[in-house]
């Protein structure tokens, strides 16, 4: 690739003194702007601030790559700046790092995961070659640092190093699957070189998995280095190897480390005989592993990223269900066990009732202890439904299963005869007893207790409090969003309407879409305030909400839960209100706007109008609020990275 054709000597800057790290992306973000790089100067670093609280855009010996991906950029391009003094307030992988060369890259949304990945590929393997980064940092004028960009030292000075015959292969993996993931590969291979040892590494990132190992890789292999802060694809296939785990900056710091202390573990422990047919991994002392925080954070984002997909197929199939009964008047076909609408019906519901949960807890647990933690995530999973306590319950039972599981692969190892047994039999089997046991016997009671106080709670409040009992129903829906807490409130509506009070279970169906169509809003009217994943999630749940399904915004809140929660609850409690106001009812279950031509207790155009209305109002309030929210935290994050660079300021000055 020809960075030159990326960039100009008007987009470079040579010998600047900044003081903050916002105060080098506006300058950079002004530069791309003025040589027509961007139609929105203002947009664009909103987009890069954002990624900025996403990971670290710092690395190691004073390089730092922020990227904004967004529709206001025309086209691919990239600024530098380097700094004649250097930051220290850079966040990077290197709590070292003092930050002299700074690349901003903005890229079409259109083309990220395409000239994204190519350019920071080909920036990090080029910046990997200390003399190349030197060239660029002592360069004293723009123009020189352009012609220098594609100016690479083709032939390597050779040193003279003892070549060990020893292979070792490795992978590395971060949550957005870019910079780190190149680096990380770079920074092992080129201490391998300097080492005398032989290192293939396979990138598994945004691109999918890059230079796979072979099966001839993995018999000749010696150890496995997991360089990762996600789950590992695949990695039965490393099995019969030693192996370490450490997170996917820790080569940026220390590759040479970490090699020697996989060559010292291989010699500890010698390789098996690889078996291509053996799925399970063997269990290991984890030499430089991940701290009990980053583990609990990929875990969760582990789950997530393999339960979305699920939320999305269930819930549209359910969707597709009730539209057509509706549309077409099926209700009777909709309800008649076994017919083909009720098939539907139960595959969609079936999809979000029986296998979401399962499907999160499981992957939890895979993402802390491997492929032997599935069974007992699953098993988690489906004790959280059994027991009612929704996707709360399956975060708990996946990393119960996970922790479990990893106890278990500490003190209870797969050598010798029953190597095959305890990996196939013991692990699945004594770890669903035992996680399985813990959720039913143990937490199972507690919750069914709670429930059951929310829902008592709930029915001594009927009557003349009904304003009251409303917005306590649009609370409790979107409080956790198909957690205990609304299925309390469900609970109560549905006994409500069977003891003849249709009212609550109207409020309930309302409030119900509140939280999607908040969500798709604020992601299309303040779009410039959330990332990319969250306006892809943005995308879709309104469709669910017309469905009256509320998971959909799940990963939406987990990611940001203390502003997004407060915001969905109060837009939810004032449509509740509003429904119980009106004494707007509804005496059968129905699901989201479906249910509009079915509402009582007014003249049904004056019942359905309220009832509507009420979403919609309840729905612009949260939108307003999780806009509000997002936008103070990000101008909070400016004004402290500001605010510390004025305390430096005004340090160096005295």
């Amino acid at each position: 690739m020809k960075l030159q054709a990326l960039t100009s000597p008007s987009l470079i800057s040579t010998g600047n003194v900044f003081h903050s790290k916002v105060e080098v992306i506006q300058h950079l973000v002004n530069k791309l702007a003025e040589a027509g790089k961007i139609d929105s100067k203002e947009i664009f670093l909103q987009a890069v601030l954002d990624r900025e609280t996403h990971s670290p855009t710092g690395f190691e010996g004073g390089l730092a790559i922020p990227h904004g991906k967004s529709s206001t950029v025309k086209e691919a391009a990239f600024a530098v700046a380097v700094l004649k003094s250097p930051l220290t307030d850079w966040e990077s992988i290197d709590p070292n790092n003092q930050v002299q060369l700074v690349i901003l890259l903005a890229i079409p949304e259109s083309e990220a995961g395409s000239t994204h990945l190519a350019l920071l590929s080909e920036l990090v393997t080029r910046l990997s070659d200390p003399s190349y980064k030197e060239k660029l940092l002592h360069s004293k004028t723009n123009t020189e640092l352009y012609m220098r960009l594609d100016n690479m030292n083709t032939a390597e000075t050779k040193k003279n190093v003892k070549k060990l015959d020893k292979t070792i292969i490795a992978i590395t993996a971060c949550p957005a699957g870019i910079a780190h993931t190149y680096m990380a590969a770079e920074a092992l291979v080129k201490a391998g070189n300097e080492l005398g040892v032989d290192v293939f590494v396979e990138k598994q990132g945004a691109n999918g998995i890059e230079d796979r190992h072979t099966t001839a890789l993995l018999k000749k292999a010696d150890a496995v280095i997991f360089a990762t802060d996600v789950a590992v694809k695949d990695e039965g296939r490393y099995a019969h190897l030693p192996k370490m785990k450490t997170s996917v900056a820790a080569p940026l710091r220390n590759a040479k480390e970490i090699i020697q202390q996989a060559l010292e573990k291989a010699e500890r422990e010698p390789k098996k005989e690889y078996d291509p047919t053996k799925n399970t991994s063997s269990s290991s002392d984890d030499l430089g592993g991940k701290t009990f925080k980053n583990e609990i954070k990929d875990s969760i984002l582990t789950g997530v990223s393999y339960m979305i997909p699920i939320i999305v197929a269930g819930g549209m199939t359910l969707a597709a269900a009730v539209l057509i009964s509706q549309a077409f008047g099926l209700q009777d076909v909709y309800n008649h066990e076994g017919s083909w609408l009720w098939l539907l019906r139960q595959l969609g519901s079936g999809l979000l009732g029986q296998l979401m949960v399962p499907i999160l807890a499981a992957y939890m647990a895979y993402s802390i202890a491997d492929k032997p933690a599935l069974g007992p995530g699953f098993a988690a999973g489906v004790a959280a439904n059994l027991i009612g306590s929704g996707f709360l319950g399956g975060m708990l039972g996946g990393f119960l299963a996970g922790f479990f599981l990893k106890f278990m692969k500490k003190n209870i190892q797969p050598k010798g005869t029953f190597a095959g047994f305890v990996s196939f039999w013991v692990y699945p089997v004594v770890g669903t007893l035992v996680v399985g046991s813990i959720m039913l016997f143990v937490i199972g009671e507690p919750l069914a207790w709670i429930n059951q106080g929310l829902v008592k709670w709930l029915g001594s409040m009927s009557g003349t409090n009904a304003i009251i009992l409303g917005a306590i129903i649009g609370a409790m829906v979107s409080f956790d969003l198909g957690g205990p807490v609304n299925k309390a409130a469900y609970t109560f509506c549905i006994g409500a309407m069977a003891s003849g009070n249709i009212v609550p279970y109207a409020a309930f169906s309302s409030v119900k879409m509140v939280s999607a169509f908040s969500v798709t809003a604020a992601t299309i009217i303040g779009k410039q305030y959330f990332n990319k994943q969250e306006k892809e999630i943005g995308k879709q749940t309104w469709l669910l909400g017309l469905a009256g399904i509320t998971e959909g915004a799940i990963p939406f809140m987990i990611n940001d839960p203390f502003r997004v929660i407060p915001s969905l609850i109060a837009g939810s409690a004032v449509t509740g209100a509003i429904v119980a106001y009106f004494h707007i009812g509804l005496s059968v279950p129905g699901a989201g706007i479906f249910s509009l031509a079915l509402v009582k207790g007014q003249p049904i155009l004056l019942a359905a109008s309220i009832w509507l209305g009420a979403a919609l109002i309840g729905a612009l309030i949260s939108m307003i609020l999780l806009i509000i929210t997002r936008k103070n935290k990000l101008k909070k994050e400016v004004r402290n990275n500001q605010s510390v660079a004025l305390n430096k300021k005004v340090g160096g000055a005295s």
